[in-house]
């Protein structure tokens, strides 16, 4: 049995070694995703390219300016003199907010009354302008409790004056916000199920649409060790571009790995032999490789939407949302990034890996045995 398998592994391996240019795309792929999205998805937006209008010009008013300038979400790029100005420049496209300071700005603070501002923001890209709109709302919030406090302090009522809430926030597991760190364990995620999915179902088919899986099937071996053996190179090769893609984040990009490797390792395996029971399954019912890509695209598409990969579950409405629980993706990584990111153990984990563990061996069950009635 084992000579019959270690047969069509070696066949395997010639085949995959014989397309280099393949296998080099193989290899590679999943770091340079990593690569990009670790340098250009960025999700906290800073930085934006600011005008300002500002006819009151006094000491309040510049007071203002530097405030929303030092939270490093605006940047003053130029002064205009009118709010059609603005609009121009950013329908331009050489402004993303812009300030308008009304001339009576400064005066109205020193009358005690309500001092109006207006910030304009590009809203064309729902995300810019959420963390614009939040930055200038908290801005304008702190910069009247200055005003108001040194008001009072003037005139030695400071010491009373105390603020209705003292709120205070610490962010638990990614303090610094850092994308990548949420990024990296869907990466990996997305890694697996790919390779496994695809690799594994054109491995077969590809056998198939040759024509040799039928000289294949006339010698003495059995329909299982030929799936076996066609498998396991490409679980090879999907751990090893795991492995690197996990140490290309710690080490260059320093994302933490705050959890147990052994139970990160092991139920990655559980979630690849999920995947690998979807692959078979593409294999039972395509006859060419065309058709095992489309297929597979049909599973991958809702897993990079549904699952929480990017777009956070929680904002989905409740009908999409729980077609996500159908996917296993889904559980896979909210195991990763709870290991990875906040580093629990199972105790924790279980509502994620029982689902998946269950949804695996059904998939992989049917599909073994629709594989072996197919080859039989």
């Amino acid at each position: 049995m084992l000579k019959r398998l270690w047969s069509v592994i070696q066949k395997e391996f010639v085949q995959v070694l014989r397309d280099r240019r393949t296998l080099m795309i193989m290899l590679l792929l999943p770091v340079a995703q990593l690569v990009l999205f670790g340098y250009a998805v960025e999700t906290q937006v800073d930085h934006l390219p600011t005008v300002v209008v500002d006819d009151s010009r006094d000491a309040q008013s510049w007071r203002f300016v530097d405030a929303l300038v030092n939270t490093g979400y605006f940047d003053v790029h130029d002064y205009l003199t009118s709010e059609k100005e603005v609009i121009q420049a950013i329908d331009s496209g050489r402004a993303s907010a812009g300030v308008i300071i009304p001339a009576d700005f400064a005066a109205a603070m020193e009358r005690g009354q309500s001092a109006q501002a207006l910030v304009i923001v590009d809203g064309s890209d729902p995300n810019v302008a959420q963390s614009a709109m939040n930055a200038a709302t908290t801005v304008g919030q702190n910069y009247s409790v200055e005003v108001m406090t040194e008001k009072l302090n003037r005139h030695g009522l400071a010491r009373t004056f105390t603020p209705p809430l003292d709120l205070r926030t610490r962010l638990l597991y990614n303090p610094n916000m850092k994308s990548i760190n949420f990024m990296l364990p869907g990466i990996l995620g997305m890694i697996l199920q790919q390779q496994a999915l695809l690799l594994t179902a054109f491995a077969i088919v590809r056998e198939r649409e040759m024509g040799t899986i039928e000289q294949i099937l006339v010698t003495p071996i059995r329909p299982w060790e030929l799936t076996l053996g066609k498998i396991l190179p490409y679980v090879l090769l999907t751990v090893v571009n795991m492995g690197t893609t996990l140490l290309v984040g710690l080490w260059w990009f320093g994302v933490p790995f705050k959890g147990d490797v052994a139970l990160f390792w092991t139920l990655s395996f559980v979630f690849l032999f999920t995947s690998l029971g979807l692959g078979m399954l593409i294999s039972t019912v395509s006859t060419t490789q065309t058709q095992a890509q489309q297929l597979s695209f049909l599973i991958l598409l809702p897993s990079l939407i549904l699952s929480g990969y990017i777009f956070p579950r929680e904002s989905m409405p409740r009908v999409i949302h729980d077609v996500g629980y159908a996917i296993p993706l889904t559980y896979y990584l909210r195991i990763l990034r709870g290991i990875m990111l906040k580093g629990v153990g199972v105790e924790y984990l279980w509502p994620q890996i029982i689902p998946l563990a269950i949804f695996g061996t059904v998939v992989f069950v049917i599909s073994a045995f629709s594989f072996r009635q197919t080859l039989d």
